[in-house]
Formats: C-alpha cells, structure tokens, sequence
C-alpha cells in the first residue's frame, strides 16, 4: 500500500510511539486521524497540518470509538489504515497483580484493539482494502519476571492479530504486529502499578533504547509491505532485530 494520500487512523497518538508514527506519516503525504485522550496535544499536532484531523477518544469506551470513526469518514471519506498503538503497561510479581488493574490493562491493551478492528473492518471491505497493525510489545518474545500482566495482555493481542490475519485473508485487509524494543517514550512513566521497577528499566535501558522515530520508520515500512510480523528486539533478547 502506498501512504501517499493514504487516510491513517492512530490510537494513543498523543506522544511516543503514536505521536512520530503520526509525523512521518504526515511527512510521507498521508491524512492522518489523531486518536487519544488528551485532546490539547493531538491539537496541537493537527495544527501542523491540514492533512491531519484530531479526535478526542478513549478507545475502551465504544461510543467514543464510533464517534471517532465517523468523523474521519465525514472528513476524509475512507480509512485505509488502524494503527493499534494505545497501550500501558504494568509491573507486578504473580502474587502482587492487583485484579482491578489488570482488569483495565486488559480493556485497554486487548479489548480497545478488538473494538477497534471491528468499528473499521466494515469501511475497509467496502473499500476492498486495508491495513490493520498492532503495536505489541518485544517483551512478549521472552520470559520476564513481574512481566506477567503486560506481556500476556500483548500475547493475546499477538494471538488476536493473527486469527485475524487469517481470517481476513480473502478481503483484501492485512493484518500485522510489530514488536518494538525498549523505547525512549513515556511509557515507563505511565504505568500502572511497578512504577519504581519501570523506572529501574527505563535508566538501565537509555543508552540502548530506540527513539519512537525508528520505530514509526518501522511502523511504515508494514503499512507498505503488509509483513505478518516484524520485531526490533535484538537476538539476545529473543528477537530477530539485527541494525
């Protein structure tokens, strides 16, 4: 798929990943649909361009993702591409997981992606066409202690991503995951709970982790390539990632 003129819609696009996916795909000419709570700043981005359209949405709530949804039809006419990228994590040994906020972690990193496919599954078969791309986790491609809540709420999403791929195979919308490595965004402090292990991570990998530049460069190589799964998890940590 060519992203020139190409209308992308972006969950979680209001910094990290999200926010320099949604950049370089403004550079590469696409129209961009800015996804995320915090409306001031996905204004603020949109003010940069007229090809970009912002939409404040929880996308755990179906009501604000049908309203999303309908207002970059209503602007832009079509969705070519979901990028899946709202997230968080959480850090707790198996004993100390808090039942609540794995709950919500599950809406937000596995149901939220769900709901997603299916409010733009039905344009895209009309269309004849589409991408789809999950933004999963490399820490699912190895075995970490106090990882269990994260990881197996990407795991299922990794698993999700696939049947669906499959399914879909026929009409004409692929579906993918990329892997990113430790990057240096906000997440580490957003988590849910293990907030003093996220930091720990977060200072033992600043001098090794990628900038959300290199993986929005990732992100867009997919949406050309419709690849089933890539990853930027060097080999030494369970992945494939060789640059």
């Amino acid at each position: 798929m060519r992203i020139e003129d190409a209308v992308i819609m972006i969950t979680g696009a209001s910094s990290g990943i999200g926010e320099a996916t949604a950049r370089a795909a403004l550079q590469a000419g696409a129209r961009v649909i800015l996804l995320a709570r915090r409306k001031q700043r996905i204004d603020a981005l949109a003010e940069t361009s007229v090809n970009a359209l912002a939409v404040a949405c929880d996308v755990t709530q179906a009501d604000q993702i049908e309203h999303a949804v309908r207002l970059g039809m209503a602007r832009f006419g079509r969705i070519d591409v979901l990028i899946n990228n709202a997230g968080q994590g959480l850090f707790a040994a198996i004993e100390e997981i808090d039942v609540a906020e794995f709950r919500s972690l599950l809406d937000l990193n596995l149901i939220a992606p769900l709901m997603m496919m299916q409010a733009v599954i039905p344009q895209m078969r009309q269309q004849g066409a589409g991408r789809i791309i999950n933004i999963s986790s490399g820490a699912t491609l190895a075995t970490y202690p106090g990882s269990a809540a994260y990881t197996s709420s990407k795991a299922g999403l990794n698993k999700l991503s696939g049947v669906a791929r499959l399914e879909l195979a026929d009409t004409g919308i692929t579906v993918s995951v990329v892997h990113p490595f430790m990057t240096a965004t906000e997440f580490y402090q957003s988590v849910k709970s293990g907030q003093d292990v996220a930091t720990e991570q977060s200072q033992q990998s600043a001098a090794f982790a990628h900038t959300p530049e290199r993986v929005a460069e990732t992100i867009l190589a997919v949406i050309r390539s419709g690849e089933a799964q890539v990853d930027l998890v060097p080999r030494a940590y369970g992945g494939s990632y060789e640059g």
